[in-house]
């Protein structure tokens, strides 16, 4: 079978995850994956993460999710832009996650970025995620 959304899949495993309070997770890898995990452990919503090879050769990323006194430091997550609408926006209409206390992930075309980097560059794309 087939997926037709792996990011959505990505989100869907790190929110059951907090959830059910595991500690670190595994999932296949993916050079996008790669680059929204790394965007998640320079804002510190997870502690570490690596990408090993499995016996089949297949690449896997291993996130440690960060907890802070018993509760998850990821209260939420949301895909914005969906396979079948996608939503772009302009370097002025970036938007906010909760005030400023969350991050919105941008797909530009200097790569991928939080809504304040591309704030600061001023540059629109794609609003992949919202995480909080």
């Amino acid at each position: 079978m087939s997926m037709s959304d792996p990011i959505s899949d990505f989100l869907t495993r790190i929110r059951n995850a907090v959830k059910a309070g595991k500690k670190s997770i595994d999932m296949p890898s993916s050079k996008f994956k790669e680059a929204i995990t790394s965007i998640l452990k320079d804002s510190a919503f997870i502690e570490d993460y690596s990408v090993a090879e499995n016996e089949k050769k297949f690449r896997m990323l291993n996130i440690r999710l960060k907890y802070h006194g018993g509760d998850s430091v990821i209260l939420g997550l949301r895909k914005i832009s969906k396979p079948g609408i996608r939503r772009y926006v302009g370097a002025e209409d970036l938007p906010r996650v909760r005030n400023g206390m969350g991050i919105a992930i941008i797909s530009t075309s200097k790569g991928l970025m939080t809504d304040k980097q591309a704030r600061k560059n001023n540059i629109g794309g794609e609003v992949v995620c919202e995480i909080w």
